[in-house]
């Protein structure tokens, strides 16, 4: 258990804790100093727990204010405001932050506050825009493959103007935002990055890591999907297999044949967008331009929990392109109470957005075949594509232990920008056609 080596009347700094030899060089670049650091390393290996004595060593050093985020705020009450330590029978928090340097604990804000003033708090990631404006001189970012990526966005500015630190700590979740930043930071001197499989660390022995890999093959009933749960959370591969991907082999293909590397935007060409929507979840929009049978994706873009005005701000104004017709679900024909009894689609067309395409309503195999048969069609833009491409290479079916089949696509993260590109691939057949101004019920002309 953790102590502290000055009496609770002088506390300066805490001590008993010692990290374990893998995790010694993360602790020696956050003591001399370090500021930035992303650590990809397998389960078990003790990363909320560096995480905790490391804050708490700076609770007592330099009084502040500190979070501790997961995705999302039930995440962090499970994994690290009630968590017990197995080892020990006693909270973790209790561990990192003797009761005795408290002034006040609020269970119901999983908040601690300490004699000298510091505050160390769990909140979720998910709500990162009610912490702007937030003094904070230390994050820590917890599976940081689940979170939004936004979140860091919001939170660096103040980091940069209190000169303080982050740490973000995951594990693999194939690829993604986590694992493009991870890439960029390691050729960075600013940055410490970590990874870390299980075959380096002394955590498990051989013969545990077979047991390990054994038992979730069986677990999930499939050899190929408890293999791929293996690789990435204890060999912390990015490029892990991903049992039931729709597009993967397309993807590979188009690849092996040199379809996603530098596609120029031709401003001889008009440019079309494929849209899913999601108010309150993602929204991603494809941008493409078409020669013959020939499909460019050009562009992507994807946000979470913006209203339709800023979509449009971010995503289409600014842009050297030349609209053509803007494909979009046969869900924005939904009137919503809150913009007055109008449709998304008049919201949209009352921003400019036209002429619209609106899809007909269909299940996802007719998508993911119309796709499946693009992407043969496709030249991606490796850059300015890459989260669509993280995107489509991560849609998947579901797998269902309980009846050992994959049981229909899951929705997830990846699941958006997927459809996004399902939608197009579909209504570029002619299975929707732009309808007019009249038809639509609308007051404005496109």
């Amino acid at each position: 258990m953790s102590r502290w080596s000055s009496s609770e009347l002088n506390l300066r700094v805490p001590g008993g804790w010692e990290p374990r030899e893998y995790q010694k060089p993360l602790t020696r670049y956050l003591q001399k100093g370090g500021k930035r650091a992303d650590v990809v390393a397998h389960r078990r290996w003790g990363k909320d727990e560096v995480a905790l004595h490391w804050t708490a060593t700076q609770v007592v050093r330099n009084p502040g204010t500190y979070w501790h985020l997961l995705p999302e705020a039930s995440q962090g009450r499970k994994a690290i405001w009630d968590a017990v330590n197995p080892h020990t029978g006693a909270k973790r928090i209790d561990e990192a932050f003797p009761r005795g340097f408290r002034a006040r604990t609020v269970d119901a804000e999983m908040k601690i506050e300490f004699r000298n003033g510091a505050v160390w708090q769990v909140l979720g990631s998910d709500n990162y825009d009610r912490l702007v404006g937030a003094s904070v001189r230390g994050v820590v970012f917890s599976e940081w493959a689940l979170a939004k990526p936004e979140a860091w966005t919001y939170i660096r500015p103040i980091l940069v103007e209190s000169d303080g630190w982050a740490l973000f700590i995951w594990t693999p979740r194939g690829r993604g935002h986590a694992t493009r930043a991870f890439e960029v930071r390691a050729a960075d001197p600013a940055w410490f990055t970590l990874k870390s499989p299980a075959t380096e660390t002394d955590v498990f022995t051989p013969a545990q890591l077979a047991v390990e890999r054994t038992e979730l093959i069986a677990e999930a009933g499939s050899e190929a999907e408890g293999q791929a749960k293996f690789d990435t959370e204890y060999l912390v591969a990015f490029d892990a297999a991903a049992p039931g991907a729709y597009y993967g082999a397309a993807l590979r293909e188009a690849e092996a044949a040199g379809r996603i590397g530098r596609v120029p935007h031709d401003p001889a060409l008009k440019v079309d967008t494929a849209w899913d929507l999601g108010i309150d979840d993602y929204t991603a929009i494809w941008f493409f331009q078409q020669v013959g049978r020939e499909v460019r994706a050009i562009d992507y873009f994807e946000t979470s929990g913006e209203g339709l005005d800023a979509i449009v701000a971010q995503a289409l104004s600014g842009k050297p392109y030349v609209y053509g017709t803007h494909h979009l679900p046969h869900d924005v024909m939904v009137r919503e109470l809150g913009a007055g009894g109008r449709s998304r689609l008049e919201t949209l067309g009352g921003l400019g957005v036209w002429p619209i395409c609106v899809g007909t309503a269909q299940g996802p195999d007719e998508r993911i075949n119309a796709a499946r048969l693009m992407i043969p069609l496709t030249w991606f833009d490796a850059e300015k594509c890459a989260v669509g491409l993280d995107r489509l290479g991560a849609y998947r079916k579901r797998w269902s232990a309980a009846t050992r089949s994959f049981v229909g696509p899951l929705h997830d993260a990846a699941s958006h920008g997927a459809d996004a590109f399902g939608e197009f691939a579909v209504n570029r057949q002619g299975a929707a056609r732009p309808k007019s101004a009249r038809a639509q019920g609308l007051n404005w002309m496109g």
